[in-house]
């Protein structure tokens, strides 16, 4: 709860952080209007004005609009043709290729290579008492007719299975 906190806090600073900046740079590039003491002719020539650059905005974000579009739609077509191409061809099996350890250096190393390792001797050798001595004993569920086999009835049907072992 503390890291949440710290982190909404921090979120918050940033957020206000943005909306000065923001601020900021559009005091720098945007001059405040004096319309105040103009002449009717003098506030049309500062609409027009005013008007000659928000067509100019217009035309740029316009374009810039259209370049994107036509890259995502380029990028969509690209993408298709990519699976398009995974689906035509079928890749061909790997197949296992055994080389040496000495054979790999030299193909990597060129003549270079003159040290010849033999991985094998340094694997650890197992015996096979070790294995057998490890494998679990299989227990039964437990769980298993516990209500059965619970209190002296169940010793009782336990000693009576053991005496007939036809069943009854």
């Amino acid at each position: 709860s503390l890291m949440l906190a710290k982190a909404k806090e921090e979120w918050e600073q940033e957020i206000v952080d943005k909306q000065s900046e923001k601020e900021r740079y559009l005091a720098e590039r945007i001059t405040p209007l004096h319309t105040s003491g103009l002449s009717l002719s003098q506030l049309q020539d500062l609409c027009r004005e005013l008007h000659e650059k928000v067509e100019i905005v217009d035309e740029e974000r316009y374009d810039i609009e259209a370049k994107c579009n036509h890259n995502t739609r380029e990028i969509k077509d690209l993408k298709i043709k990519v699976l398009d191409l995974r689906g035509k061809f079928k890749r061909p099996p790997l197949r296992r290729v055994r080389v040496s350890a000495d054979a790999m250096l030299r193909a990597l190393l060129g003549s270079k290579h003159k040290v010849s390792m033999d991985l094998r001797a340094n694997l650890k050798s197992v015996k096979k008492e070790d294995t057998e001595k490890e494998r679990p004993v299989e227990v039964g569920d437990w769980r298993k007719n516990v209500e059965a086999m619970s209190g002296m009835e169940g010793r009782k049907k336990m000693f009576d299975a053991a005496k007939s072992p036809t069943g009854q």
